[in-house]
């Protein structure tokens, strides 16, 4: 030990930790594996979700430039003379401004893909810096712009290099376009220089058009979706300069800070990327338990050693900082590891991420997976200190135990079932403190998840008694069924506690998430089911083709429905409007905030107003009161707003902010972002807007809902892009959007249990090793290699039934704490425990077939071992 500091270890130390990992390197590739693969997860997801995030500010960025403030109004726009009074009225030079329309697309071939068409007015654009250079005269670009085509062709559109390249598309080539529900001819006139990379993601998915054309794809004739201006440094601090502004505009109209529709936008999907984060840190967690495993099993394995050492004179904190040290050298192999195959992983998941936001929230357009540095040095972080943190227990135990202790076997086996008793009480403290987190967390998400993750851990630390009480309970059934191999297996579970307690705890919080996991999906799908059941109280629906059927950007004429009411088989029909306006803190002038209000504006009989399940308020005298102005509000809404009946709902009309009073709350799971719903007769007197978003068709007894359904195609027409589907098809696109969302929750639980699964082989690899001569000592009394097997599969499979056994009813809390906290906070929903035997019987069988698998190998190894080898001293 010369020249070794007193706190570091030596030249000898260091050479023989070399050599034990050397000498099992199976258990170092293990142990990294398992913090490799835990860290996967938190990269993987980490990086999908900032690629959707960075995705849409870039598309957002490309669209708005250097604007800082945006003169907004309702669902039918701004009118252009709007525009004409503030260049009249402004003083010169105080903001430059640009009109624009802007909606979102789709490219009318297979498969069919969104853009984000944006009209401006080239002359007005040179103050906003926007990702437009093309339009600059002189401008480089992959492709000819002829600014005269541009300005005085209809349908002509300018789109990145790069996205053309994509689409095989060359400049003149036609480019039919679905836009306002309406089928539309457009040609490529030329493409936008791609510069950098940046430019080239911020420019994938935006189709530029002149300001008349946009108009007229979007049959916004003399409109604008809005005004943007580029306010001086001064003007920005001052609130009588806003003021002012305000004052040239017309009610119905406000001025926002730029970056407030997007962060608006952005901020839906807050509570979805929390939970999947979530989600992901459990696989983390998995993976710390399998490095304890192995630190755990490395300090176990050397025990003689280091009791001689410390006989020796090694002092206390050189064996620690030795422990620590090679859990260091595992958790960085690991993360490095990790983070590499965590970026392969967002490739795959990135797509599961965009569907599912575009399905529920907005369009976002991701087509590739955008590397971010603090997203892989975090996770590196996370699987550093996660190794560390899991060593301190063993390292603790290496420097404690006094030298003669440590060099008895037996001794740590009487410590490890004294320290699981401790570990029970402290256990169910943890859970219950977790449980209690759990109750008063409100609206916070982090404590909710802190909660959720303290009772988990809780639960963890209670395995190792429960699995003595368990095997206790097991132990005579086993020995009048198997004999004295089954009265041994159970006994030799209790006997290396400190080896199977680990694996078996990694194990039961692996299967018990599959459990929580899997029960919250099925009661959310048959809650779903049920309300679907009664909701769609039509046969046919009838929408418009488009983007997203809740964003507005699609619509009907208003026309149509009478149309369709007289088709043949059609007795009735209802209608439905349903948009999003930005809506701001009205009480106070400087308020930058805003927030879109999802409004869905229904005329409908009797038949359709019996689909709404009401949670709070009288639904006949809710319903009266609807029909002479008050709103009802979805169960998100009323939730995330803290609003019951009798409160008032704040929405910018036409003429100015109004306030609605709230007649009722029903219950919704269309949409986590809630929906106030409104008469047409009430929306058409506070809006100028009498467009459709979709018809609900009843039919007349007999009538054949397929047969309707080709009628009301057939009356279309050749432009109208519209959707219509029986009852029946409504319903089961309905359930494949849903399944496709927890899709990538099916994912996440597949690699939380492969790290669980790594856990379990780590531990029956070690006890194999461990227990050589015990094996040995038995061969030379008779056991055959055959009992050897029985005896060792015996074992894994009670460790896999322990582990099952013990995950069910925490698989149950988790469910119960998921569905009652989690997601109402999360999203505002209520749904009912469904719990199908099924998934229960699933997961007992998951756990004992994921402990026979990994029991295999090293079953195979243990009866190989010839009882002279096995007995030799090393």
């Amino acid at each position: 030990m010369t020249g070794a500091s007193p706190g570091l270890p030596g030249p000898i130390l260091r050479r023989s930790s070399r050599r034990y990992f050397f000498h099992h390197p199976w258990q170092l590739g293990l142990a990294v594996a398992g913090i490799a693969l835990g860290v996967a997860v938190v990269v993987s997801i980490d990086l999908a979700n900032r690629s959707a995030s960075r995705a849409f500010a870039l598309s957002t960025e490309a669209v708005t430039g250097r604007t800082t403030h945006q003169i907004v109004g309702g669902p039918e726009g701004i009118p252009e003379k709007v525009y004409r009074r503030w260049l009249l009225g402004a003083p010169a030079g105080s903001a430059p401004a640009a009109p624009v329309v802007e909606a979102y697309v789709a490219l009318d071939r297979e498969p069919p893909q969104t853009f984000r068409l944006l009209g401006v007015d080239p002359f007005a654009e040179v103050p906003f810096g926007r990702s437009l250079a093309a339009l600059q005269p002189g401008a480089p670009g992959d492709g000819p712009v002829d600014l005269t085509t541009f300005l005085t062709r209809p349908g002509a559109l300018l789109l990145s290099a790069a996205t053309a390249r994509e689409l095989g598309l060359a400049v003149g080539d036609p480019l039919p376009l679905v836009a306002a529900g309406r089928r539309q001819e457009a040609f490529l006139a030329g493409t936008l220089a791609a510069g950098s990379e940046r430019r080239k993601r911020a420019l994938a998915d935006v189709l530029l058009v002149d300001l008349a054309t946009a108009q007229e794809l979007l049959h916004l004739e003399g409109h604008l979706s809005r005004i943007d201006l580029v306010a001086p440094e001064e003007a920005r601090a001052e609130a009588a300069t806003l003021e002012r502004w305000r004052a040239l505009l017309p009610p119905g109209t406000e001025i926002l800070p730029a970056a407030a529709r997007a962060g608006a936008t952005a901020g839906m999907t807050r509570a979805f990327e929390l939970n999947l984060r979530a989600l992901a840190l459990l696989a983390l967690v998995c993976g710390t338990f399998l490095v304890f495993n192995t630190v755990s099993f490395s300090v176990v394995q050397r025990r003689p050693l280091l009791g001689t050492l410390r006989a020796l004179g090694v002092t206390r904190r050189q064996i620690l900082a030795l422990v620590l040290g090679e859990a260091l050298v595992l958790g960085v192999a690991g993360s490095v590891l990790g983070a590499a195959l965590g970026v392969f992983l967002g490739r795959g998941l990135v797509g599961l991420v965009t569907r599912t936001i575009n399905d529920l929230y907005f369009v976002v357009s991701v087509r590739e997976l955008t590397l971010s540095w603090e997203s892989l040095v975090l996770a590196f972080l996370l699987g550093v200190g996660a190794s560390l943190v899991a060593a301190l227990g063993p390292a603790r135990e290496a420097t404690t135990a006094p030298p003669r202790e440590v060099l008895h076997r037996s001794a740590l086996e009487e410590r490890s079932r004294a320290r699981a008793r401790l570990g029970a009480v402290l256990g169910l403290l943890l859970a219950l403190a977790g449980a209690a987190l759990l109750v008063a967390a409100g609206h916070a998400l982090v404590w909710n998840f802190a909660g959720l993750f303290a009772l988990i851990l809780g639960c963890a630390l209670m395995v190792p008694r429960l699995t003595v009480l368990l095997m206790a309970l097991l132990r005579p059934p086993l020995a009048a069924l198997f004999g004295l191999l089954g009265s041994m297996a159970g006994r030799g579970v209790v006997a290396s506690l400190s080896r199977t307690a680990v694996a078996i705890a990694a194990l039961t919080v692996a299967v018990s998430v599959t459990v929580g996991v899997g029960v919250m999906v099925d009661s959310f799908r048959a809650t779903l089911v049920r309300w679907l059941e009664t909701t769609l109280a039509a046969d046919v629906y009838v929408s418009a083709a488009g983007p997203g059927f809740s964003r507005g950007d699609a619509s009907l004429p208003p026309e149509l429905r009478r149309r369709l009411e007289a088709l043949p088989g059609v007795a009735s029909s209802d209608s439905v409007r349903s948009l999003r306006l930005l809506s701001t803190g009205w009480e106070d002038p400087e308020e930058t905030t805003a927030v879109l209000e999802q409004l869905v504006v229904i005329d409908s009989g009797p038949r359709g107003r019996g689909g709404y399940r009401f949670l709070e308020g009288n639904p006949e005298e809710a319903w009266a009161a609807f029909d002479q102005g008050a709103v009802l509000l979805s169960e998100p809404y009323a939730f995330r707003r803290d609003l019951a009946p009798g409160d008032q709902v704040t929405l910018p009309t036409a003429a100015g902010p109004r306030s609605f009073p709230v007649a009722g709350v029903y219950a919704s799971y269309g949409s986590d972002q809630g929906a106030v719903l409104l008469a047409r007769a009430v929306f058409e007197r506070h809006w100028n807007d009498r467009r459709l978003s979709g018809v609900a068709l009843h039919l007349e007894p007999g009538a054949d809902a397929d047969e309707v359904v080709s009628r009301v195609r057939r009356s279309a027409g050749a432009d109208l892009a519209l959707t219509a589907r029986s009852n029946r098809d409504l319903k089961r696109t309905s359930l494949e959007i849903f399944d496709r969302t927890f899709l990538i929750t099916g994912v996440l639980r597949l690699l939380a249990g492969a790290v669980a699964f790594l856990g379990v082989l780590s531990a029956l690899m070690a006890l194999a090793l461990e227990r050589t001569r015990e094996i040995g000592v038995l061969r030379a009394t008779g056991l055959t290699p055959k009992q050897v097997w029985r005896l060792t599969l015996g074992q894994t499979g009670l460790m896999g039934l322990a582990a099952g056994l013990l995950a069910l009813p925490l698989g149950l809390a988790l469910a119960a704490a998921m569905i009652f906290f989690i997601n109402r906070r999360s999203f505002g929903w209520t749904l009912e425990l469904q719990v199908d035997p099924a998934i229960l019987l699933q997961a007992l069988v998951l756990s004992l077939l994921a402990a026979l698998l990994a029991g295999i190998y090293p079953a195979w190894r243990m009866a190989r071992i010839p009882p002279a080898a096995a007995l030799r001293d090393e």
